[in-house]
């Protein structure tokens, strides 16, 4: 989706029609594991809404003449809720913990009045979006009438598992948003605004977490010259 305007029409198109959805936010890191898996390539071709999470999508988009608005994960949990609040869609969060989910649920029904979170479920340590548990999870959400799951899994298991519910829960708006859900119920802190003003975000969690981000950084940065290649291509070519 080429801006978030555009985003919460289409959304709100959705729940007046009673459409699900998968709505995934790219990043730098999720082009790295589409290189790296094919299956991760497929379940990203099978989301219904794509959003650009990170700086480098949107230069690549630019790159190629296709641009789109920065649209992070973290920052379209409110307004969405504040949209399914308009619309009266019910709400679930799956992912994380009990007490993060907790607090977040909390905070946002506190930031958006009349937010009906029907469902609030802490998968096992030991989830598999392909396996038995995320079957039930997917019938606890159709049978709630839930319109709008977030999940907060991680990369690839989020998007794998919103992939598999537009089968078999097909009503439910799925959106993938990581930390977001942990953000908001101050179990994360987030990199101050004006970093994420300046696109220094990365700079924020690679200091905070090194061990993890350092590495996954470095992927990340590895795909870069092909990506932009490619967005060359498609802004010479069109394809």
């Amino acid at each position: 989706m080429p801006s978030r305007a555009a985003l919460l029409d289409e959304i709100r198109r959705r729940f007046r029609a009673g459409e699900g959805f998968a709505l995934a936010t790219i990043n730098l890191d999720h082009l790295a594991k589409m290189t790296a898996s094919r299956a991760f390539a497929q379940v990203y071709a099978g989301q219904d809404l794509v959003v650009a999470d990170g700086w480098p999508v949107v230069a690549l988009s630019r790159l190629a003449g296709r641009p789109v608005e920065l649209m992070p994960g973290s920052d379209l949990v409110v307004p969405l809720c504040l949209l399914a609040a308009e619309q009266g869609a019910r709400v679930a969060l799956v992912g994380s913990t009990d007490r993060a989910l907790s607090d977040a649920t909390e905070a946002l029904c506190a930031r958006a009045p009349g937010l009906e979170i029907v469902l609030s479920i802490a998968p096992s340590g030991v989830f598999d979006p392909d396996g038995a548990e995320a079957d039930d999870i997917l019938r606890q959400l159709a049978g709630a009438g839930v319109q709008l799951c977030f999940l907060a899994l991680g990369a690839p298991k989020q998007e794998t598992f919103a992939a598999r519910g537009r089968a078999l829960a097909p009503g439910v708006g799925f959106a993938s948003i990581g930390a977001g859900l942990d953000f908001l119920g101050g179990h994360q802190v987030r990199a101050p605004r004006w970093m994420r003003r300046v696109g220094l975000e990365w700079l924020w969690r690679m200091v905070s977490s090194p061990a993890r981000m350092v590495p996954r950084y470095a992927r990340s940065a590895a795909v870069l010259p092909v990506q932009a290649l490619k967005a060359l291509k498609l802004r010479w070519f069109g394809a």
